[in-house]
């Protein structure tokens, strides 16, 4: 297949990627090899012809005869006819692969876990290693157009603090998409990875999210690239262009994105949604449940200490309603300060405070992800400072079959907080039962208006 196509191996793996062209293991593998017992890959007949009418086999034999000609400039010492050359370097792009792999935008959404999690990998990735530092800064304005959409559509649904990273879980277009955030900490980049391979992945995944962003702010008639609300009339267009402080105001997520206009829609429920078992009062509880959970935090009041992963529960907080600032050294962008009286929760994790309020409660993080995954503000007596956090469990754990302990305990205080919460229906009292009772009353306490003078023996 490389002789049949012209390429080098590295060429060939990066348009079978990028084609999505992946071998085969054939049947009868050693008649194929002709009875060797070497390693061998192979690939489809029809897959191969395909890929000889892809027009990037010729940008990559012109890239091949661009190389030579710096090569050959460099070894002459002729220093301007290196510059005219790398002028003259070719380019492509791969908006064509990305119309053929994904025709519709569901396709594309249904393979977006890949791409997020590779994309939010290498935005943390270090800027001094085997990464150019374009790359990373590319993959670190996608990461953040992607934050910005889930806080403006309120799509969150799961959150889970792993080891390796926090996972999160958000709902577009019925779909679930879940992807990882690596924790903010940089670590170098291991050597024994091909980033090679990666950085092929990489290329379609970069592409296919700039589509899948502009798609999703089109959706919710915000402008792409994300521009704040209250930058609308400058000149600061986006987070493309203007100055670090511009792009850091974008990376905190605490601002509010302009929208292009004002469409006053009225919602419509899909009459594909009810084809199935549900009835119209069913799938319009469900939707007052989901509207209730987008408002999670609503009317609560954030403050994030110095010590705790801000860009996380940022996140979090604003994608379900709630406000939330930090101290303005900390970073920018932050929209109220610690003495601020109307805050009702101060995020730390420290085992004591030199100062506290009275009038805010004062939680550990795992508070916000839990209440997250229970869809309900949870009691912050087992989540206070410097106390024993209770586990935090799973969302993405298929509850069917064995349960752990933790998980039963949980579910059996679930199960008496609602039973302690539904009101006992109170009995309505006959006409002779009102009489007998206003007749064994004290002379004192009797009244003509019978229901208020049954109110001291109920």
């Amino acid at each position: 297949a490389v002789k049949k196509l012209q390429l080098t191996l590295p060429d060939f793996r990066k348009i079978c990627i990028l084609k999505g062209i992946y071998p085969h293991e054939p049947k009868k593998k050693r008649k194929l090899a002709k009875g060797s017992s070497a390693p061998k890959t192979f690939y489809y007949v029809k897959d191969i012809q395909y890929l000889a009418h892809e027009p990037l086999l010729q940008k990559f034999a012109e890239t091949k005869i661009f190389v030579k000609k710096v090569k050959k400039a460099l070894g002459r010492d002729e220093l301007d006819t290196v510059q005219r050359v790398r002028d003259q370097k070719p380019h492509y792009t791969l908006d064509h692969i990305v119309k053929e792999r994904y025709p519709n935008f569901a396709d594309a959404i249904k393979d977006l876990d890949d791409a997020l999690c590779l994309i939010f990998l290498f935005s943390t990735m270090p800027r001094q290693g085997k990464v150019q530092p374009g790359i990373i800064n590319k993959c670190r304005i996608l990461a953040v157009e992607f934050m910005h959409y889930v806080i403006a559509a309120k799509c969150i649904k799961k959150v889970f603090v792993s080891i390796k990273g926090i996972y999160f879980q958000v709902e577009i277009e019925g779909n679930d998409i879940s992807w990882i955030i690596p924790h903010q900490f940089t670590t170098p980049p291991p050597s024994n990875i091909d980033f090679k391979v990666m950085l092929s992945f990489l290329e379609l995944y970069t592409t296919v999210l700039g589509f899948v962003n502009f798609k999703l702010y089109s959706n919710l008639n915000l402008i792409y690239p994300p521009k704040a609300l209250e930058d609308v009339f400058t000149e600061k267009s986006s987070i493309y262009y203007g100055d670090d402080i511009y792009r850091e105001r974008l990376e905190s997520l605490n601002i509010k994105l302009a929208e292009v206009q004002n469409l006053e829609e009225d919602e419509e429920i899909d009459e594909e949604l009810l084809a199935g078992d549900q009835t119209l009062d069913d799938l319009v509880q469900s939707r007052k449940e989901e509207e209730t959970f987008k408002n999670l935090f609503k009317g609560c009041k954030f403050f994030l200490g110095r010590e705790v992963p801000r860009e996380v529960l940022v996140l979090a907080i604003r994608s379900l309603g709630g406000e939330v600032s930090w101290s303005s050294d900390s970073g920018v962008a932050s929209t109220y300060n610690e003495t601020d009286p109307d805050i009702t929760h101060q995020i730390v994790d420290r085992p004591s405070q030199s100062h506290q309020f009275l009038s805010r409660c004062y939680v550990q993080p795992q508070w916000i992800f839990d209440s997250i995954n229970q869809r309900k503000v949870l009691p912050v007596d087992d989540y206070v400072a410097g106390c024993l956090l209770p586990p935090h469990l799973s969302p993405f754990v298929n509850t069917e079959g064995y349960l752990p302990p933790e998980q039963v305990e949980l579910l059996d205080r679930n199960k008496i907080g609602e039973d302690g919460e539904e009101e006992s229906p109170r009995e309505e009292l006959s006409a002779e039962d009102k009489k007998l009772a206003v007749m064994a009353m004290p002379k004192k306490e009797k009244s003509t208006d019978c229901d208020s003078a049954l109110i001291p023996l109920l």
